[in-house]
């Protein structure tokens, strides 16, 4: 009998490997911060004992889910600029307002606040783009969040860096500060091809070719944009990419609203990755991305939430629900984006889409204990024919009772254990009024 911090039994396993496998009464075996086994009760009960048994039954125990693209600190921003075109929200409210008011502390205590939501919505892995993404990590790691994470570079000065070349410094840093840490991986992330030099977008692709990274960047997000990409570089942004040699298995396009066939196959060619952000481009009015149709390219397509001043949420259970919703009414077509599909986007897929496929989004052995455990007993969830309709269609934030990040309990019957979510709230809460008083200003 091998002896292991928890076994997890009793439950209904979704597995979200290849087959979608399911396994109705299941457990899984959690050793340090990998997965030991998955299998059903009684067979993992014959070879494990737990010093700690959760007792699952009557719950759905699953990957945890993947926020693909988000700006998590903008949890201070909330609300500040709703119903506006992209290019009025972002010019003449964020950009200000970030100006006046982001600093280390903001991006602490609103990374704190975010990973609280996430935490409690079922998200155990992010990715993230803003500024001072060092206490952006710090604050993760303490909530003990599994993210991928990048300073935002721009042509024109930010709160943390007054040059592209100190911008690129500072991203620099961060890969060799976090190379070695278990949760804490990092990103490079160029804002988009509008406000970035070509200048800077070359030295920032060499970056990321240096260290093996990520590079992600904000792409063909609305029409406008679309336009005066083409008529800065006389013809179509995502075949100037593949030309200046931008385009590889690390790139990463964050929502894609107006790619084309031509975009596609180039993309899907070189094994780029895209995450669809569908609430956001509502939202904002931008677009609807054609993720069926960059699936059926075979694009790895995974879901985030966007920040907060955008959505104005990170729960990804309904970003799920809107995915799927979204694309149907769109076409007219019932059948596009199933909830199959759109889980996946939120899991495994998702998880491949950020690099960390090998590690998370699936409950296998070997792979890293990042799961969690919705109680089934509520009046919304009842009954349950199909458990992946019901994730996507019926369930919510709300109903994740326990998770697991690398093996980590940090959330266990809706009470967190990394986070004093009360003094993230009152941190953030205090901040507010000082952006208040800068937009009144």
């Amino acid at each position: 009998m091998r002896e292991v911090d928890f076994v997890i039994s009793g439950g209904m396993i979704l597995v979200m490997d290849e087959n979608n496998t399911i396994i109705p009464n299941g457990a899984v075996a959690i050793d340090g911060p990998d997965i030991a086994a998955v299998g059903h009760t009684e067979n993992i009960a014959t070879v494990f004992r737990g010093r700690r048994v959760i007792d699952a039954r009557g719950s759905l125990v699953m990957p945890g889910l993947i926020n693909g693209h988000t700006h998590a600190a903008m949890t201070c921003f909330r609300g500040i600029a709703d119903d506006l075109t992209l290019m009025d929200w972002l010019n003449n409210y964020i950009f200000p307002a970030e100006a006046k008011n982001v600093s280390p502390e903001l991006v602490y205590w609103g990374t704190q606040l975010a990973c609280a939501e996430m935490i409690r919505s079922g998200t155990t892995t992010f990715c993230d783009m803003y500024i001072f993404e060092d206490d952006t990590a710090r604050a993760a790691r303490e909530a003990g969040l599994r993210c991928l994470l990048g300073e935002v570079l721009f042509d024109f000065a930010s709160p943390n860096f007054k040059t592209p070349a100190e911008g690129l410094a500072y991203t620099e840093r961060l890969l060799q500060k976090w190379a070695d840490d278990p949760l804490v991986h990092i990103i490079v992330e160029p804002h988009a091809l509008y406000t970035c030099s070509p200048d800077l977008l070359r030295d920032a692709k060499q970056l990321a070719d240096r260290y093996g990274a990520p590079l992600g960047v904000h792409l063909l997000e609305n029409l406008a944009e679309k336009k005066q990409l083409e008529d800065r570089f006389g013809g179509k942004t995502v075949s100037y990419l593949n030309d200046i040699g931008y385009l590889n298995d690390r790139f990463i396009a964050f929502h894609g609203v107006y790619l084309d066939e031509e975009d596609m196959t180039i993309l899907a060619g070189q094994g780029c990755k895209v995450i669809h952000n569908p609430e956001s481009n509502m939202k904002l009015a931008s677009g609807v991305a054609p993720v069926p149709e960059m699936l059926k390219h075979g694009i790895t397509v995974g879901l985030g939430t966007d920040g907060c001043a955008s959505n104005n949420n990170l729960d990804m259970f309904q970003e799920m629900d809107t995915a799927a919703k979204l694309h149907k009414v769109h076409r007219l077509d019932p059948t596009v984006m199933n909830a199959e599909t759109v889980l996946r986007m939120a899991t495994c897929e998702g998880a491949k889409a950020l690099g960390m496929g090998h590690l998370v989004g699936c409950l296998k052995t070997g792979m890293k204990a990042d799961l969690i455990i919705l109680g089934l007993n509520k009046p919304h969830l009842t009954p349950l024919y199909h458990p992946c309709s019901h994730l996507v269609y019926a369930a919510n934030g709300a109903d994740v009772d326990t998770v697991f990040i690398n093996g980590r309990l940090v959330m266990e019957d809706r009470q967190l254990l990394t986070i004093d979510e009360n003094e993230a709230m009152n941190r953030v809460r205090a901040l507010a009024i000082c952006v208040r008083e800068s937009l009144n200003g």
